[in-house]
């Protein structure tokens, strides 16, 4: 039986991944991972797609590992009201080799629950993991994780690194958030119950840079979007991405 961990934050990215994995594969599981986020939430959002899919969801402890000094870790730090647009450079929100390390500890879980089965039931079949990385992201190097560099690296580290059992999959690698919000809504996800806001309020914010990537993404596929935002997000409503 074949069988995909799809590393799920519970946003618009990993949601797509899911359910291009549940397409995929026999078994899908959603792994979320605990890091000290600010945004906690959306572990929140991971379970419940999980469970809209009776699919098993799974989250790993790396709080203790993740350093506290970035944007989403460091509650006491203010996320600035911008758009990815007006960030230059490194992101202030990149969390150093947080995806490295999230991927390595799926790819050590994902060996692990492999070894575990009886041979007859893994056979040849196919394991993977699925990480959603996308273009937006690897724009000028704002996140170095999420680059083709990055990755085509851990892709090889996890083949070698679990036996050449498992894979990475990364397949919205070259989409933007329009295409991905097309696809998602192909495949049926539903937007009403994804999380994308750094600020892991009641509402999404609207205004930092994740919302205002969730809103302009929308609004360029032409896909009504569903979310509820805090009352103070209206003053950018017209503000140009």
């Amino acid at each position: 039986m074949s069988r995909a961990y799809v590393l799920l934050s519970g946003g618009i990215d990993s949601s797509t991944c899911f359910y291009i994995a549940l397409a995929q594969f026999d078994e899908v599981v959603g792994v979320s991972m605990f890091y000290g986020q600010r945004h906690k939430r959306e572990l929140e959002y991971a379970r419940k797609l999980c469970d809209s899919c009776s699919m098993r969801h799974v989250v790993i402890n790396l709080s203790g590992i993740i350093p506290k000094t970035s944007l989403l870790t460091d509650e006491t730090r203010e996320i600035p009201n911008v758009s990815y647009a007006e960030i230059e450079g490194l992101s202030p929100a990149y969390v150093p080799f947080r995806n490295g390390l999230m991927i390595s500890a799926l790819a050590s879980y994902a060996a692990g629950e492999r070894g575990q089965q009886p041979v007859h039931l893994v056979g040849d079949d196919e394991w993977a993991i699925f990480f959603g990385a996308h273009a937006e992201d690897a724009q000028n190097w704002a996140y170095p994780d999420c680059t083709p560099e990055f990755i085509g690296g851990m892709a090889n580290a996890v083949w070698v690194g679990t036996d050449r059992t498992i894979r990475l999959h990364t397949p919205i690698e070259w989409l933007d958030k329009e295409g991905i919000i097309k696809l998602g809504t192909a495949l049926g996800v539903d937007w009403a119950e994804t999380w994308s806001c750094y600020k892991g309020d009641d509402l999404h914010c609207g205004t930092c840079p994740t919302c205002r990537a969730r809103r302009d993404g929308f609004n360029k596929a032409g896909v009504p979007d569903p979310t509820q935002y805090a009352d103070d997000a209206s003053e950018v409503e017209n503000i140009p991405y």
